[in-house]
């Protein structure tokens, strides 16, 4: 690379993410060829007082986020990173700070087990890291494959992001589990890999809320999914309709045939220590729906309490 302050800043980045960046310096990264499985790409952006507002958390937290959010996406298909490109944008106030956001980026990315291979650099009035995520499925789960008489589940407790931002909206300090649930999410890697393996019909993560997740299910799908909200997982303190409400939280959704589920919750402690909980079930038409007491398939009456296997 040559000299100057935007090579400079790149060279400041590698410096910090160490062997987790290789072969930068290209326009594009050439990756190689794929032996088994489905390769499987996205990106993703987040964008200073759209996703975040600098006074709630700091700068290494919005690098947790950006590259959380990112890798989401792709264990909600059943697949894991491999390779990441970050493009910044950077106003003249945060470049001090990049350091620390790439400390963050960095930490969730080695956990993954992924590269950093490439990306770009801009200034600009706003802060904002688009980051572009690629890996590898064994077995892609899409959102459009759910059928009449699935079950639909989600991994973890809900409502903690959103509790914190009416907190921070209020003037408030969150409790330390919503701050957490929305400082530091975690991609759902093993539940994700999990689910499509046991033979998931459909799979997306909770980044819009529960509800507004369920409907893009149901609209991929051309079914309608009907969710009681007395049986969604809350947070400690949180009510289930705010949970159902809560972005950003990072878990997944899934639709499954109730025998898939069976098989999967005789086996799910040790898959992950987090509970999986059936909230609803599909129906042909479309849409999805929230009530009170959710009509699920004969049968299967035992799940009308709200059964969580932790």
């Amino acid at each position: 690379m040559r000299e100057g302050a935007e090579f400079d800043t790149i060279r400041a980045l590698m410096a910090r993410w160490g062997d987790l960046a290789v072969d930068i310096g290209d326009d594009a990264a050439v990756l190689a060829s794929l032996a088994e499985g489905t390769r499987v790409v996205s990106v993703d952006a987040c964008v200073e007082d759209v996703h975040f507002r600098r006074a709630w958390i700091s700068a290494r937290e919005v690098g947790v986020r950006a590259a959380v959010a990112a890798l989401s996406d792709l264990a909600a298909m059943g697949a894991r990173a491999e390779s990441v490109l970050i493009a910044f944008v950077i106003p003249e106030a945060w470049r001090e700070q990049l350091s620390d956001v790439a400390d963050g980026m960095g930490a969730v990315i080695r956990e993954a087990g992924a590269r950093i291979v490439g990306g770009n650099l801009s200034h600009g009035a706003v802060f904002s890291i688009t980051t572009t995520v690629i890996g590898r499925a064994r077995r892609v789960v899409s959102r459009s494959g759910a059928r009449d008489g699935d079950l639909v589940v989600v991994t973890g407790l809900l409502g903690g992001p959103g509790a914190a931002i009416r907190a921070w909206d209020a003037g408030e300090s969150p409790t330390a589990w919503s701050r957490g649930r929305f400082v530091a999410p975690a991609p759902r890697w093993a539940e994700g890999e999990a689910l499509a393996e046991a033979g998931a019909t459909a799979m997306i993560d909770i980044s819009d809320g529960l509800a507004g997740d369920a409907r893009h299910v149901a609209a991929a799908s051309g079914v309608r999914l009907e969710l009681d909200v007395a049986l969604v997982p809350a947070g400690p303190g949180i009510a289930a309709e705010a949970a159902m409400q809560s972005g950003e939280e990072y878990e997944l959704l899934a639709c499954l045939p109730a025998d898939v589920y069976d098989a999967l919750a005789a086996r799910w402690q040790a898959v992950s220590p987090l509970p999986l909980t059936v909230v609803g079930v599909v129906h042909a038409g479309r849409d999805a729906t929230a009530s009170a007491d959710a009509t699920l398939p004969r049968g299967f009456d035992h799940f009308a309490s709200g059964e969580t296997v932790r």
